[in-house]
Order: structure tokens, then sequence, then C-alpha cells
């Protein structure tokens, strides 16, 4: 017999359904296929782009394929692909 509530995982007293548990898992499995950006927040990266220019800074914003770059002139918003490290 399967039970409608499992263990709470985190040890807070509270159950979780099987529902919810089932949908915790199944978006940490989708999420881990999704596109990401191998830079990480703090990183010295150059964006190169034929519409804004290239312009040098910190990465200060991620968000999927998406990087904020801080710059002396502000932030520009780079897709991961046309940004590289500095050397």
């Amino acid at each position: 017999m399967v039970k409608a509530q499992v263990q709470d995982p985190y040890s807070m007293g509270r159950p979780v359904s099987l529902a919810e548990a089932a949908k915790h898992i199944w978006t940490r499995v989708r999420r881990s296929f999704a596109p990401r950006s191998p830079f990480k927040i703090g990183d010295a990266v150059v964006g190169d782009d034929p519409f804004k220019g290239r312009h040098e800074g910190v990465v200060v914003f991620l968000q999927g394929t998406a990087a904020g770059v801080d710059t002396a002139q502000g932030v520009f918003f780079y897709d991961h692909r046309q940004l590289k490290r500095l050397d």
C-alpha cells in the first residue's frame, strides 16, 4: 500500500505530500538539463557584441544564459556566448 504522505526530509516536523515531493524532484531534474552560464558572479569578463560594443567588467547578475556585466559605463546584459574571461 502506498502512503499519501512521506516523511519530511528537512526534519521540520511538517509532513510533505507525495505529490509535492515528486514535483520537487521533477523540478530539480528539469533544471539540471536547462542551459546555464559557465560564469559566476564576481568573474572578470569581456563582453563583445556588435551592437553594444566591447566592454570589460565584472559579472553582477546571472539568469539562465544571460549575464549582467558591471562596467565603468554602466551595466550591460550579454548572452554567455558573447563573454570571455579576462587573462
